[in-house]
């Protein structure tokens, strides 16, 4: 089975839902659980299925995304043949972004005719999940399905398997047929195609609402979803950076949380994911909360059911509080109380 799959990852998805987190980035760029970024896992779950050309076809706010990735070396996708791809979307200013656009594909048809892969792999960059594509592909096989959609408790992943001969046909056949999307095509009753269903059994969990982002973050918290999500044999690969341990000084306490590397911490941090290079002050107490890279937090303050973005400073002296169903969300680069003088 090795190297029979094409990885397609459509990473066009606009979600309004979600703004506050992309402002600067792609929902595919959206930093999870720490160290990682949303595309990772499925990107991963692609490399640990044994395919070695990937395309990424981005719209929006892909300048973090590219550098997030850069070669593909982490994914040992910096390949002399094969290898990653980006594929930027020529119509950034239209409308239609539905997820398995033909259009989107079509604009780089050579891909798909230079490839060799007997198979493709189509799937979205925001769903967090540990799936084996080869056992989907010998269902696939098995069934002798046209097209095999995997769902999860009945519901669609956006993750389609299908032979890389069908796929162009309906790319080059879409004006014609009138399906725009994979999605339309499944759903044409007018199609004869052989349409099977692999269910997956396994954690899923898919962003798309600051909600989302929110409840699944801070649910891998919980160790037998978080067993579910990193499995020995199918690890979920990043970006590495070389950061120094972080220190946790005498006045610090942490539960329940998540650290990552090159933090400092002296205050109170609990049911919360910290990523790379936050500083914590003395005295501060953090609480339900995700805070992201190199954000600034003062002393005395008190955070609960929040979400810092990249680089927010907070003050010395400030309370910051949101619900589970609705975080207080402060956008990258915000500077909050006395700073803002400073």
């Amino acid at each position: 089975m090795r190297n029979r799959l094409l990885g397609i990852i459509d990473a066009t998805t606009y979600k309004q839902e979600i703004r506050d987190l992309i402002i600067n980035r792609s929902m595919a760029a959206i930093p999870f659980a720490g160290r990682y970024r949303l595309i990772d896992f499925t990107l991963s779950n692609m490399v640990n299925s044994g395919v070695e050309s990937v395309a990424i076809f981005p719209k929006y706010q892909y300048r973090s995304l590219m550098d997030h990735l850069g070669s593909g070396k982490e994914w040992d996708l910096n390949r002399k043949r094969d290898g990653l791809f980006f594929f930027p979307s020529p119509h950034l200013h239209d409308e239609y972004d539905e997820f398995g656009s033909f259009r989107q594909f079509s604009d780089h048809l050579d891909y798909f005719l230079r490839s060799s892969q007997e198979y493709a792999v189509i799937t979205n960059s925001y769903t967090v999940s540990n799936i084996q594509f080869e056992e989907v592909l010998k269902y696939h096989i098995q069934m002798n399905c046209d097209i095999t959609e995997v769902i999860s408790e009945r519901k669609s992943l956006q993750t389609y398997i299908m032979s890389r001969k069908l796929l162009m046909e309906l790319i080059g056949g879409y004006q014609q047929s009138g399906s725009k999307t994979l999605q339309e095509t499944i759903t044409n009753e007018n199609n004869s195609l052989t349409i099977c269903h692999y269910e997956h059994k396994g954690y899923v969990s898919v962003i798309d609402s600051v909600e989302s982002y929110f409840k699944h973050s801070l649910e891998i918290l919980q160790p037998d979803i978080w067993k579910q999500l990193f499995l020995k044999g199918h690890p979920i690969y990043t970006k590495v950076k070389d950061e120094p341990p972080t220190k946790y000084l005498k006045s610090s306490s942490v539960k329940n949380s998540i650290v990552a590397n090159g933090s400092v911490i002296e205050g109170h941090v609990e049911n919360s994911v910290i990523f790379r290079g936050v500083r914590i002050g003395k005295g501060t107490v953090i609480k339900n909360s995700i805070i992201m890279q190199k954000s600034q937090i003062g002393e005395d303050c008190v955070l609960e059911n929040v979400i810092l973005d990249k680089d927010v400073k907070v003050g010395d002296g400030i309370e910051l509080k949101g619900t589970p169903t609705q975080p207080n969300v402060l956008i990258k680069g915000t500077i909050q109380g006395a700073l803002m003088n400073s």
